[in-house]
């Protein structure tokens, strides 16, 4: 089991310090920037992430917070190496500290929405919620895009499939799963809006979710990428029109789509788009707005305004994000919270079951 803590965001950190405004207009927030890569693993600015657990690497264990990320594959941490100004404020690994470490002869790439990660390969023992795994393949950072510096988490902890793995390093997952140190090839991610969020690794946790779980199989065993059939507002189709491609991925923070069919989804909910892409909508209106349904696979997985919509000091915004032109859907932590997410790596399935 691996606790997660719902910290900060970053756009709250930068709105405390007055410096919100001024960073959106140079880090434009884009989300389908960690879905285009070709070969290189990437990751998205996403500055509303806020969930949190804490790993360990090398002998002696040196910790950092991680996000547990279903939408990459890779596992980095900051380095004693790096310099930038975002690892100066992050825990940094030292090589020389950890009797198991040994340098791989790669170095690693990881593109951002704006800037990029750039390090070395190494192997060591990696200490994931209690389970002990060896010679697992990650990254030192040696440079680190600016944003970074506004993030709680240290690093990434990337849970999709090697095959989008960046220089095909074999996932933490994968690893636990060969070492024989989970008793199924599943793990299990429950997101509360208050604390108590977790994942579990090797099985689920009955206490978090009510029903049963809904198996939807994978169209594509690279992300956690499953069809979608529609979006829908009482029974009305707003998004999805005839089908498309949705990803199940707890390091984005919304619910992302096409701007075209965001736009109409906000504007159906009654939100209005600000010049920086919020949904703003009147906090008192949230009791009389439409539930959203998100038909996977012939399944029906409705969204109430109370889980859409965010309230902050700022006012009330939806959770629906503008991808731009890509068409893959990003169902992120605004749809995780609602449904438990079991992540079967065998049998290449998603269940998903109401949160309790």
């Amino acid at each position: 089991m691996m606790p997660l803590i719902k910290g900060k965001s970053a756009r709250q950190t930068l709105k405390e310090k007055g410096l919100w405004e001024e960073y959106r207009k140079t880090h434009p927030y884009n989300p389908a920037a960690k879905f285009y890569s070709s070969g290189t693993e990437s990751m998205t600015n996403d500055a509303d992430l806020s969930y949190y657990g804490t790993i360990s690497i090398g002998t002696p264990p040196q910790s950092f917070s991680v996000i547990f990320d279903t939408g990459s594959s890779n596992l980095w941490v900051p380095s004693v190496y790096c310099n930038s100004t975002a690892c100066e404020n992050h825990n940094q690994f030292n090589p020389s500290q950890s009797s198991t470490f040994q340098w791989g002869n790669q170095s690693l790439s990881i593109q951002y929405g704006t800037g990029s990660m750039t390090g070395f390969l190494g192997s060591d023992t990696v200490e994931v919620g209690g389970i002990s795994v060896a010679n697992q393949v990650f990254g030192l950072s040696q440079t680190e895009a600016s944003f970074m510096t506004y993030m709680q988490a240290d690093g990434i902890l990337g849970l999709a499939f090697q095959s989008i793995a960046s220089d095909n390093v074999v996932p933490v997952f994968n690893t636990m799963i060969t070492e024989g140190l989970v008793s199924e090839p599943i793990f299990s991610v429950y997101l509360s809006g208050e604390q108590g969020s977790e994942v579990v690794f090797g099985g689920t946790d009955s206490t978090h979710y009510t029903g049963t779980i809904t198996w939807i199989p994978l169209s594509s065993a690279t992300y956690w990428q499953i069809n979608m059939d529609s979006v829908t507002i009482n029974g009305q189709t707003v998004a999805c029109s005839g089908g498309c491609q949705a990803i199940i991925d707890t390091g984005t923070s919304l619910i992302v789509g096409p701007t075209t069919d965001i736009n109409n989804l906000n504007s159906w909910v009654g939100a209005s788009t600000d010049q920086s892409g919020d949904a703003i909508v009147n906090c008192q209106n949230i009791p009389s707005m439409p539930d959203v349904t998100f038909t996977l696979n012939g399944n029906a997985f409705t969204v109430p305004a109370s889980a859409y919509v965010s309230q902050s000091s700022s006012g009330c915004m939806t959770g629906f994000g503008q991808g731009g032109t890509m068409q893959l859907w990003i169902l992120g932590d605004v749809f995780i919270r609602e449904y438990y997410a079991v992540f079967n790596a065998q049998t290449q399935n998603i269940g998903l079951a109401k949160s309790a």
